[in-house]
């Protein structure tokens, strides 16, 4: 299932949510109730914008956790990009 960020428009928090692609999160009730968090004092009618569409990343969304890279194309040992084999 893809991951994506999603930043309240009313606070500016940013919280990561798996969902499929067709579900649609516009106000911050939504990415609460979905992330399984409470909504701070924020007002849950807040529009949120989407940030990143991740993808499916099995250990979360940050680069640090990726695997390293064998590809000899890659050439940093790391893949920052996500894109390991994929060449």
């Amino acid at each position: 299932m893809p991951t994506y960020e999603y930043r309240c428009a009313t606070n500016g928090r940013v919280v990561e949510v798996r969902h499929k692609m067709d579900q649609l999160l516009r106000t911050w009730g939504d990415v609460c109730a979905l992330a399984g968090i409470d909504a701070a004092g924020a007002d849950p009618r807040a529009p949120v914008e989407k940030l990143i569409s991740a993808g499916y990343i099995g250990a979360g969304s940050s680069a640090a956790r990726e695997p390293a890279c064998e590809a000899p194309s890659c050439g940093t040992g790391g893949c920052g990009a996500g894109m390991c084999g994929l060449q």
